[in-house]
């Protein structure tokens, strides 16, 4: 994972409303479904709810696990993107 995505993990879990924007955004909704088909609705949520108790090192790997896919990483990207505006 590259220092962007790093970054964009960092400010997600201090920006709520960044969140829940990201999540209902047509990028957002393919990332949960990308990840749900990998791992699991359950482990994505407890990915997320350790990630909002400063934990990420688990959604970091499902993130990661996902960049290994040509559409997951121009996701990746394009979220990062998004963020940044």
């Amino acid at each position: 994972m590259d220092d962007k995505t790093r970054q964009t993990i960092q400010q997600l879990n201090q920006d709520p409303a960044t969140v829940q924007r990201l999540l209902t955004s047509q990028d957002g909704r393919r990332l949960v479904e990308m990840m749900s088909q990998a791992n699991g609705g359950a482990a994505i949520q407890q990915a997320a709810m350790s990630a909002m108790r400063g934990d990420s090192a688990r959604i970091t790997q499902m993130i990661n696990q996902l960049m290994q896919s040509p559409e997951g990483a121009a996701l990746v990207e394009r979220i990062n993107q998004a963020t940044q505006k």
